[in-house]
């Protein structure tokens, strides 16, 4: 679980105006989704670069950006680090405390947000246009001059601590704990973002300095803005929020690590489900063949209410109220994971018909019909399930940008998809599922892995 801290406008008249104006902005943003959107590049005097989508359909601003270097770059014995230093940044910047900070975010009308991933951090502001130069003003503060006072660390520290001590009291919390550490071994992907009481304890405010000197730079940041804004305004705009932050950040290198599959890891909880997960291989996000291995999860169990696992497992047998397997891409890691639970004594039989439509998958592949309402779902549903928003369309925008797929990706997307033969998803299910996979099982009766 990971902890993100949201300051919400306090001030009734910006609340009422902002909530208003984003009621409306859904179903323009919508609508424009589903022309070509005009992604511009816009690059600062100070080199700072940002993709801008222009919207005047109503005065609302959405900034979105990440700085490489998420929960993976907490130094050992400092676990937590990253995810506390997200809980920081609206405590007091600049020459102002927590509450005056606080205070004078309430009065411009503005939403920050900070957030702690494995391999990024991010950062957010949703703001009315009219309220830009403040608003702006308050994130630059927050981005470059963090004061990391004691009593904010203490406070935040505490409330990490006790979602780590409820957590403590879950088994399923436990349960994946377990299952980071026998997939990843001692890859900072095994570690908890939260970090521990223990490591916790150890983080100072000079510490905090250090990861935030470390990480906030300016080569490795990635920045989406839509809204009402022009492209010169945001030159300038980039050039004050990030321009006075160090060119390079000082990143520690972390390695590619491949899942450990071939294992079964038991955790026995006297519960009344059965909670089972399994990993395959992955695909790298760049990798020619992912789109295959898109089409192919989505017909095995990525397309929820229409997918082979779920009309086998739930639809015709009634074992489990939902089933699906996801693509997992993260910096230095890929999977295929598929998660279900079920009642105790249906663990077993569960288990081995999730094996089967692995296999029957692997086997077989997809029908030509499967693929064709999958490339059908996954072209049009795109808009809706990333593009609904200002806020939507920032964050995916990020994502492109992290992921390297280039500002024409959104043009180019229907026609990779389109592009994929039955062969092509034949093989992808022939690689990814025709290997032993990991097994988590949690739940009263311990099942034995379905070969």
């Amino acid at each position: 679980m990971r902890t993100t801290f949201d300051i919400r406008a306090r001030a009734i008249s910006s609340i009422v105006t902002l909530a208003m104006a984003l009621f409306f902005l859904v179903l323009p943003c919508v609508v424009s989704a589903r022309a070509a959107m005009n992604i511009q590049e816009v690059k600062s005097s100070s080199g700072v670069t940002a993709w801008l989508v222009e919207d005047y359909s109503v005065p609302i601003i959405a900034i979105r950006f990440a700085f490489e270097g998420g929960s993976t770059q907490d130094p050992k014995g400092k676990e937590g680090l990253a995810n506390l230093i997200t809980g920081l940044f609206d405590e007091g910047a600049g020459d102002l405390d927590s509450e005056t900070y606080q205070s004078r975010l309430d009065d411009a009308g503005a939403e920050m947000s900070f957030t702690a991933r494995r391999d990024s951090i991010y950062g957010s502001m949703r703001l009315l246009a009219d309220q830009r130069e403040e608003a702006f003003d308050l994130l630059r503060m927050a981005i470059t001059a963090p004061r990391f006072d004691q009593a904010p660390i203490d406070r935040i520290r505490a409330q990490i601590v006790s979602g780590i001590v409820s957590g403590a009291r879950d088994p399923e919390v436990a349960a994946q704990l377990k299952w980071a550490s026998a997939l990843y071994g001692d890859h900072p992907y095994a570690r908890r973002d939260e970090g521990s009481e223990q490591s916790l304890a150890t983080i100072t405010a000079d510490d905090l300095r250090a990861f935030h000197k470390a990480i906030f730079a300016r080569e490795k940041l990635k920045i989406s803005v839509v809204g009402a804004i022009d492209a010169d305004t945001l030159k300038a705009d980039l050039d004050k929020l990030f321009g006075s932050l160090p060119e390079k950040p000082t990143l520690t290198p972390i390695p590619d690590v491949q899942p450990k599959l071939g294992q079964e890891v038991r955790v026995e909880y006297d519960l009344p489900q059965t909670m089972i997960q399994l990993a395959y291989p992955g695909v790298e996000r760049t990798a020619p063949d992912f789109f295959g291995a898109v089409l192919m999860n989505h017909i095995l169990g990525g397309g929820t209410f229409t997918s082979r696992l779920f009309d086998e497992v739930r639809e015709k047998r009634g074992l489990t109220y939902g089933i699906s397997s996801s693509l997992v891409n993260y910096e230095h890691a890929n999977a295929l994971t598929i998660g279900t639970s079920t009642r105790a004594d249906k663990a077993a039989e569960a288990l081995a018909l999730i094996r089967d439509v692995i296999r029957k998958m692997a086997d077989n592949g997809p029908t030509q019909a499967e693929l064709d309402a999958a490339k059908k779902y996954l072209v049009g549903a795109y808009a809706i399930n990333n593009l609904d928003s200002s806020s939507a369309i920032a964050s995916t925008l990020v994502e492109l940008q992290l992921q390297d797929l280039g500002i024409d990706y959104m043009n180019r997307r229907a026609g990779l998809i389109n592009a994929v033969t039955l062969e092509d998803t034949k093989a992808a299910a022939k690689k990814l599922l025709t290997v032993d996979p990991a097994i988590l099982i949690v739940g009263p009766s311990l099942v034995a892995g379905s070969k």
